[in-house]
C-alpha cells in the first residue's frame, strides 16, 4: 500500500510503459481537443436488472487454501446446522469425492496425497436443504503466468457469491509451456482477452492452446481517437498532485489509473472485455503484462458491478503484491484514484457502467446471472 505520509518517497519514481502512453495521450490532447460533453445521468436500472438471478447461497464466509505441504484447508461459516464437503475437478460438478464436513461454522483439513493429482480441485460445500457453494484455491499455480488467478470466490453485499471457474485474471501468457496450456484447457477456458498495447503483443505474443479464442481489448488504443470525458490537462495535474501527496512510488501509475477512466479508448477496451465475458460460453481469462494495473482495474470494475463490497475489491487488488512476489507491485492510492475519477466524471459507479462503458441493463443483468451463485 502507498505510504500515508504526504512526503514524497526518497527513491526514484517508476513510470510504466502503459501509464506513460496514457499520460502522453493526455499531453497531446491538452489544448487540442476539449472534453466530451458531460454524460447524461444514467436512468435507474429496473428492479429485474438489479436483482441477482440466483438465490443467495447460505454462507457468510467460505475459502479453500492450498498449503505449502500440499494439504488443503477448507473453512466456512453458514446459517445451516451442518455442512458437507466434496471435491471435484470441475467447478460445475454436483458430486465428487466425499471428504467429510462439520457444523455450520467450521473447517476441514484435506491432508496432502488424499486427492490424486489434477489441474485444480474444487470443493463443494452443501447444506441439508440442498444449497451449495463451490470454492477453490484462487491461484492456478502457473509458474510462467504470474498472477494467474480466479476472479471469483468473493461474497457480494447482498449475500451472493461470485462463481469460481468462470473468469480468470492474469499477467502475460507468452511463456506458457505445453503443460500449462493444458491447464487452461482443463479449466474450460475458451477465450483469452488481451488488454495490452500493440508493442507488447508483438514483443510477447500469447501462447494459448488450440480451441481458445483470442480477442484484443487494447486499453491505450487510439482507434477511437484521442478523446477524454473531461479536460485531460486537469486530470493530469490532479493525478500528479494526488500521487505526490500519497507518496506514490510510481507517479506514472498515479496518472495512469484515472486516465483509464477518463480516456475514451479505455472505455471501449473495458466494455469489450465485460461483454466478452457475458457472451463467452466457456471460461474467460483477461490479462495485461503484469496482471495488476489494467487487469486490476478491469477486475475491480467487474467485482463492483457484481456487488462485491469495496473493501473486498481493494483486497483483491492488493493481492497482486503477493501473487507477483513484489510487495510494491500495486498501491491502494492508485485504485482509489480511478474510483475518484469515476465519481468526478459520472457521479456514480452506475453512471460509469452505463455512460462510460456503454453497458445496458441487459448486459449487467446477464453478467450477474452468469457469475453469481
Amino acid at each position: 500500500m502507498a505510504a500515508t505520509s504526504p512526503h514524497v518517497r526518497s527513491q526514484p519514481v517508476r513510470i510504466t510503459r502503459t501509464a506513460l502512453a496514457l499520460a502522453t495521450a493526455a499531453v497531446l490532447a491538452a489544448g487540442a481537443a476539449g472534453p466530451l460533453a458531460a454524460p447524461a445521468a444514467a436512468a435507474p436500472a429496473p428492479a429485474a436488472a438489479q436483482a441477482a438471478a440466483a438465490s443467495a447461497a447460505p454462507f457468510t464466509a467460505a475459502q479453500a487454501t492450498l498449503n505449502p505441504d500440499g494439504s488443503y484447508l477448507i473453512s466456512w461459516a453458514s446459517t445451516a446446522a451442518q455442512v458437507s464437503v466434496t471435491a471435484a475437478t470441475q467447478a460445475s460438478a454436483t458430486t465428487g469425492v466425499a471428504l467429510g464436513g462439520g457444523a455450520g461454522t467450521g473447517s476441514l483439513t484435506v491432508p496432502a496425497g488424499t486427492l490424486p493429482a489434477a489441474a485444480r480441485w474444487y470443493f463443494r460445500l452443501s447444506t441439508p436443504d440442498g444449497s451449495a457453494l463451490t470454492v477453490a484455491e484462487r491461484s492456478l499455480g502457473l509458474a510462467d503466468a504470474h498472477n494467474f488467478r480466479d476472479a471469483g470466490g468473493y461474497r457480494t453485499a447482498d449475500g451472493h457469491w461470485v462463481r469460481t471457474g468462470v473468469v480468470y485474471r492474469s499477467g502475460k501468457l507468452s511463456g506458457l509451456t505445453a503443460a500449462e496450456q493444458q491447464v487452461l484447457t482443463a479449466e474450460g477456458i475458451t477465450l483469452d482477452v488481451d488488454l495490452r498495447n500493440s508493442s507488447e503483443r508483438s514483443d510477447d505474443p500469447d501462447q494459448i492452446p488450440a480451441g481458445v479464442g483470442y480477442q484484443v481489448a487494447d486499453v491505450v488504443s487510439l482507434a477511437h481517437g484521442i478523446k477524454f470525458h473531461k479536460d485531460a490537462a486537469a486530470t493530469l495535474l490532479q493525478a500528479l498532485a494526488a500521487g505526490l501527496f500519497s507518496g506514490s512510488s510510481d507517479l506514472g501509475q498515479s496518472i495512469g489509473y484515472p486516465f483509464m477512466v477518463n480516456f475514451v479508448g479505455a472505455d471501449h477496451a473495458f466494455h469489450d472485455t465485460l461483454v466478452a465475458i457475458e457472451h463467452n460460453s466457456g471460461a474467460t481469462v483477461f490479462h495485461c503484462t503484469a496482471g495488476k494495473d489494467r487487469t486490476g482495474w478491469a477486475n475491480a470494475v467487474l467485482l463492483t458491478l457484481l456487488g462485491v463490497p469495496r473493501a473486498t475489491v481493494e483486497a483483491d487488488f492488493l493481492a497482486s503484491n503477493t501473487y507477483t512476489g513484489d510487495p510494491e507491485a500495486v498501491e491502494l492510492s492508485w485504485l482509489t484514484s480511478a474510483f475518484n475519477e469515476v465519481n468526478a466524471i459520472y457521479g456514480s459507479f452506475d453512471g460509469y457502467l452505463h455512460q462510460g462503458l456503454m453497458l445496458t441493463d441487459a448486459d449487467i443483468a446477464a453478467l450477474k446471472a452468469k457469475l453469481l451463485a
